[in-house]
């Protein structure tokens, strides 16, 4: 059985804001949002651009991240984004 490789990831909206999802491929996954057919979230706001990203996680550390992540304020993302970049 191949283990497949998840990904937690942050996109900047066109309105300013951070949202935070999971996903096993980056590119089509943007494209889903893009196209309105990802999360209800953007279907008031589009992606503008992935900001974040973090690899090497299953299916459960990924969903784990992703809500550890989304209770984080809006500082702590950006302090977290600001980190990987670095």
């Amino acid at each position: 059985m191949v283990k497949k490789n998840w990904f937690v990831y942050i996109i900047l909206c066109s309105d300013d804001s951070l949202y935070t999802g999971i996903t096993t491929d980056i590119d089509k996954r943007f494209e889903q949002h893009n196209n309105k057919k990802g999360a209800k979230y953007f279907y008031g706001r589009s992606p503008k651009k992935v900001i974040y990203i973090e690899d090497n996680h299953d299916r459960s550390s990924a969903s784990k991240r992703e809500y550890e992540i989304k209770q984080y304020s809006r500082d702590k993302k950006q302090q977290l984004i600001l980190q990987d970049s670095n």
